[in-house]
């Protein structure tokens, strides 16, 4: 939640308590990703960046896929209107999310080859730029963690430099992960979002 409505609950429990209690009843019969897609457009309709932003995130972290929240945009068009889907497009463009770029909106998951075992030195983390990804890969000894860049919260992009040593820090919310573990370890409560992946002789492949 954001500061001003943790104030509210701390403030005024009474009135705000029983309000998110209204919220998780009324959306109860709903499976999670429509839930999710309903507060995408809520968020868009009342044009709040920031919860646009994370719902988003939630939404895709739940299993939407890009095509099922621009259908939701254009569903909703009637009540929404071509202003405030443009105004929501706009934001996802900002945001450059792999999965909303044309050429990836209908593509099939696959193996995408990543590194050598030469050029993943053990015990380093290592940042690479794989076929319109970026990823931070930690290899110990036989042991190999493959992660996105962007951030759980808000699907922000996490640059090279938010790196000091093995704590990943993103710019926008001070989210810190261990790139060792893919732990949160200050602000947030996610993990980064780690990539399935393997060897195949010694190249490291992942998987989106």
């Amino acid at each position: 939640m954001s500061d001003a409505l943790n104030y509210l609950v701390a403030a005024r429990p009474d009135a705000i308590i029983p309000y998110f209690k209204f919220l998780k009843e009324a959306g109860k019969s709903l499976d999670v990703r429509t839930r999710d897609l309903i507060s995408v457009i809520t968020k868009v309709d009342a044009q709040t960046e920031a919860g646009f932003r994370q719902y988003l995130s939630r939404a895709l972290r739940n299993g939407a896929s890009a095509n099922e929240v621009l259908d939701a945009l254009l569903m909703a068009f009637p009540t929404l209107g071509l202003a405030k889907i443009v105004w929501a497009v706009d934001i996802l463009l900002d945001m450059d999310i792999p999965e909303f770029r044309p050429e990836n909106l209908f593509a099939e998951p696959s193996w995408h080859t990543v590194a050598t075992l030469d050029e993943l030195p053990s015990g380093e983390i290592t940042y690479r730029a794989c076929d319109g990804r970026n990823l931070y890969i930690y290899r110990d000894g036989a042991g190999l963690r493959v992660y996105d860049s962007r951030c759980p919260h808000q699907v922000t992009n996490i640059p090279h430099l938010a790196l000091e040593g093995t704590r990943l820090t993103c710019p926008k919310h001070k989210w810190v992960f261990d790139v060792t573990s893919g732990e949160c370890l200050e602000v947030g409560d996610r993990p980064l979002n780690a990539f399935e992946h393997k060897l195949q002789g010694d190249t490291l492949l992942a998987f989106w």
